[in-house]
């Protein structure tokens, strides 16, 4: 790639790398344009990057098609602030001959601990008691002990792996599963692999850390929520649509599932009428699992190190491609 080089923030919003000190370390590859509102029109997309060498796509909810690439002749690189990919078509990029660089790893102490408090949050009801004291009423519901209970994590990538760890430092009995488990994943990781429906059918809490693949899917959809404890907590800290919402939706409704923690929405910002909106026993947070200082600055820096790998002419590819 040659330098200078054009790179294009084209919607940090909510901001995320707009007043970074990472994107200083850019001034002397290129001129760097960041725009802080989201496209307002496809057509606004392509123009704000039809120019650019490299998009540093910040929010995933801009998203990359094939149809933006063919647009876009000069593109050579897309660095994401995140560890998911699915806000870009990987195989079109990859016929565009277009880089695709994310951050493998770099948040998954941040995610995991986020959805481990998400865990604690439903397990001591406590979205339920909280909104119940500021109405003056003092209920004393039942509650769950997690100590000694079995957690299984779907996914043993790095945010799984890290969610396992933290499972095992309070004593629980840890299980999971993946779509393609080793002995010597298992090994590293210290649990068990089991079949997807020994996990749903035993957990005391489930949680979700796959990538958004067409296999994953509706990976829980009606038909594995029922094969849950009806004491049982689900967290997802993957994407929305790894779970089915109508079928969560109705399980909690109908009390066939203790309670959910939940980051990710098909929709976001979530509308207003969303129907996990109305459930009692969730605890929501709004896609916010690596929204600490300490994870903006890694993912910000990580961002920035694959943009200069890139234009070194030592691009990190995402091993997805």
């Amino acid at each position: 790639m040659s330098v200078p080089a054009k790179i294009v923030v084209p919607g940090d919003d909510p901001p995320q790398i707009a007043d970074s000190p990472a994107l200083d370390r850019l001034s002397g590859w290129g001129q760097v344009v960041v725009y802080s509102d989201r496209p307002a029109s496809d057509e606004d997309k392509i123009a704000r990057v039809r120019d650019a060498d490299v998009i540093l796509n910040s929010r995933s909810a801009v998203t990359w098609r094939e149809s933006e690439f063919a647009q876009l002749p000069k593109l050579g690189l897309i660095a994401t602030c995140s560890v998911g990919t699915d806000a870009i078509d990987l195989e079109a990029a990859r016929g565009r001959g277009i880089v695709v660089s994310n951050q493998p790893g770099v948040n998954a102490p941040f995610v995991a601990e986020h959805m481990f408090g998400l865990m604690f949050a439903v397990a001591k009801q406590s979205a339920v008691q909280t909104a119940a004291l500021k109405q003056g009423k003092w209920l004393l519901p039942t509650n769950v002990m997690l100590q000694g209970k079995r957690l299984g994590i779907v996914g043993t990538g790095a945010i799984g792996a890290e969610m396992a760890r933290l499972g095992r430092a309070i004593g629980m009995d840890v299980v999971a599963w993946t779509f393609n488990p080793s002995s010597e994943r298992a090994r590293s990781l210290g649990v068990d692999y089991v079949s997807l429906e020994e996990l749903l059918e035993s957990s005391d809490v489930v949680s979700l850390h796959v990538r958004l693949t067409p296999e994953s899917t509706g990976l829980i959809g009606a038909g594995e929520l029922a094969r849950m404890k009806s004491t049982a907590i689900l967290l997802n800290g993957a994407r929305a649509d790894v779970v089915d919402n109508e079928a969560l939706v109705e399980a909690l409704e109908q009390g066939r599932l203790f309670g959910a923690g939940i980051d990710v929405f098909s929709q976001e910002p979530a509308p207003a009428d969303d129907p996990i909106l109305s459930c009692e026993r969730v605890v929501l947070t709004p896609h916010a699992a690596d929204q600490t200082p300490e994870a903006v600055t890694a993912t910000n820096e990580a961002a920035v190190d694959n943009i200069i790998a890139f234009l070194e002419g030592k691009p990190r590819v995402n091993a997805a491609q």
